[in-house]
């Protein structure tokens, strides 16, 4: 039995749970070309430095691009699920082919009777105007508002936007063009901080105002140049018109909400064949309104989305092949001085493999350590641009594994060439150097 254990070993049989040696010498040749790497990345430091930074600069844009497309995705969920699939926003004028002297007060009073009686399905027909530039005042405190919202019953329920306090605007508001008001949360908390502001009286200009509600905070950016959704106050819309001297007649848009939202496209054409019919359009004429459905916002925001990643993206893949093509250049550079060290190993019987081999590891070491780097720069980045309003950003563990993939990706790519000019060497050649 010990003859036989002997011949085991002598024969380079290893134990069965080795499987006759070779994940035993894969593992070896793993941790020797790591060792090697490290120690001649430890040697040429200044060399190693440049590599990292250019490779962190490629990632740190690479996470940027990652973090604000998966915000953008996020924002434009949040904006749809605000919209509401089941609802329709109706502008007066043509606002994607706005030509000189068009009219935008287009929408009547008429008009909202008309579709109440006339649109099937529709369970709300709110019209709304707005007006900036205002400041409301409480006690001591002043706020400036983004926009004071005119709008008729219904409001929250319309925007599927609940209140956390108080009540919603009423019909009788409306017809007795009463001096009350719901808070946005931003406004409230401007004027009130975390007090209640139901039944508190703030003035708006010059108009006094009784708070019937507050809406719960969205934390959403609106459209038109107004900030946040939640820096707004919302009066009834005859009051607005009346106190602020606005035209009487008209107003700026209408949210129509139907009980469901089956066949969307089918009830857009409904409203605007019937809207045509009742600001007398003939055949031919341009619409002097625009529809917005959440799929039409979906689309715009989609196509922003697509601006963002081709800038992005060229900003990153530039980074990127800089990064790598520093990397090629320093490893060329680094073959060429270690020739001799290439021709001793090859002397004392190192296989070509075992020099590519270490000479990719210690590109993919490099770019891998690069990545940490640039993910930490880029997160960094990102937040900060966040705060300033420019982006919106979403960090997942995606971002982390698309980074490892690219650098080890750069590492091999922008490093192979130069690996295997090292591997092709003739050691005796390489010693003669």
């Amino acid at each position: 039995m010990a003859a036989s254990k002997t011949n085991r070993r002598a024969s380079g049989v290893l134990p069965s749970g080795l499987a006759d040696g070779s994940v035993y010498r894969t593992l070896l040749v793993f941790f020797r070309v790591v060792g090697m790497s490290l120690r001649s990345l430890w040697a040429f430091k200044l060399r190693s430095v440049f590599v990292i930074s250019a490779t962190a600069l490629g990632i740190a844009s690479l996470t940027i691009i990652v973090a604000s497309v998966d915000g953008a995705q996020k924002k434009a969920r949040e904006i749809t699920d605000f919209f509401g699939p089941e609802a329709i926003f109706l502008l007066g004028g043509d606002v994607f082919n706005r030509s000189v002297g068009m009219r935008t007060n287009t929408l009547t009073w008429d008009d909202a009777r008309q579709l109440r009686r006339s649109l099937p399905g529709a369970r709300f027909v709110v019209p709304m105007r707005g007006k900036g530039g205002q400041v409301a005042k409480a006690g001591n405190k002043n706020a400036e508002v983004g926009v004071v919202v005119g709008t008729t019953a219904n409001y929250a329920e319309s925007w599927n936007w609940p209140l956390e306090e108080g009540r919603d605007i009423s019909t009788e508001d409306v017809d007795t063009s009463a001096r009350v008001a719901l808070l946005g949360d931003m406004v409230s908390k401007k004027l009130f901080g975390d007090e209640s502001p139901v039944g508190r009286h703030v003035r708006i200009g010059q108009v006094p105002f009784v708070v019937i509600g507050k809406l719960i905070e969205r934390g959403l950016t609106s459209g038109g140049g107004h900030g946040s959704v939640d820096d707004r106050v919302i009066v009834p819309l005859t009051t607005l018109t009346k106190r602020f001297n606005l035209d009487r007649k008209f107003f700026r848009a209408l949210r129509i909400k139907y009980m469901d939202a089956e066949n969307m496209p089918g009830r857009v054409e409904n409203l605007r064949s019937f809207l045509r019919y009742l600001h007398h359009l003939q055949p031919g004429e341009k619409d002097d309104f625009t529809i917005l459905t959440a799929d039409e916002i979906l689309k715009f925001l989609s196509m922003l989305k697509g601006g963002l990643v081709a800038f992005l993206g060229v900003t990153a893949g530039v980074a990127i092949l800089v990064g790598g093509f520093v990397l090629a250049n320093l490893f060329y550079l680094s073959v060429s001085e270690r020739r001799s060290e290439i021709g001793l190993r090859r002397a004392f019987g190192a296989r070509s493999s075992a020099i590519l081999l270490q000479f990719l590891g210690e590109a993919v070491l490099l770019t891998i350590v690069g990545a940490f780097i640039g993910l930490a720069l880029g997160m960094g980045m990102a937040q900060f641009l966040e705060r300033l309003d420019i982006l919106k950003i979403e960090l997942s563990w995606r971002i982390f594994f698309i980074a490892m993939a690219a650098s080890v990706a750069i590492g091999i790519v922008f490093g192979l060439r130069p690996a295997r000019q090292a591997a092709q060497l003739d050691p005796i050649e390489a010693l003669r150097s």
